[in-house]
């Protein structure tokens, strides 16, 4: 229970950090667009924008491994949840943040074998490696917006689950008929 306890705390912050970090950016775009929002410098809006892809990858990469536990438990304990606890968005959301893994599972296959095709000497802090990092961070942002958009649903479906579990269960009381049914007749 700890290990879930902690990757749902890790995950809440994930959360918090990924608000931050689009607030940041929603105040940067703000400021640095013309009113029909193009950017007034095309070179550091693609740096910010880097910056933002980065972040925002950075920040997911302390919950990546526990997306599969949160996500496998979140869908147990929605299939287990009372229907007045439950929200008709849940299954959908849950739908969107395991589609948007599988989309980081191909974006990071595909930064492997792009990592493979580098020259040699192309490392960390060289052109051809930041360029290629920084491609793969924007390509893998939609996805990771999704988490940051949805993910709230599986803290929102541990919090209902508790709520269903401190409920005092209501004791099953018979059905009580009476005796004779329908219109009975009084004695004279």
């Amino acid at each position: 229970m700890n290990h879930r306890r902690a990757s749902l705390r890790r995950l809440n912050r994930y959360l918090r950090h990924s608000d931050r970090i689009l607030a940041s950016w929603d105040a940067y775009t703000e400021f640095n667009t013309d009113l029909d929002g193009w950017p007034l410098d095309q070179d550091a809006y693609g740096r910010r924008a880097a910056v933002r892809d980065a972040d925002t990858a950075a920040a997911f990469a302390g919950i990546r491994s526990d997306t599969r536990q949160l996500l496998a438990t979140a869908r147990f304990q929605l299939h287990h949840l009372p229907a007045h606890l439950t929200r008709k968005s849940w299954p959908g959301q849950l739908t969107i943040l395991e589609e948007a893994l599988r989309g980081l599972d191909a974006m990071d296959a595909q930064w492997q074998q792009t990592r493979a095709q580098l020259p040699a000497d192309a490392g960390p802090g060289s052109e051809a490696y930041d360029d290629a990092l920084d491609e793969h961070h924007a390509e893998c942002w939609s996805y990771l917006d999704d988490w940051a958009c949805h993910g709230r649903a599986v803290l929102d479906i541990h919090t209902a689950t508790r709520r269903a579990a401190s409920q005092p269960k209501r004791p099953h009381v018979p059905v009580l008929t009476a005796r004779h049914a329908g219109y009975r007749a009084t004695r004279r």
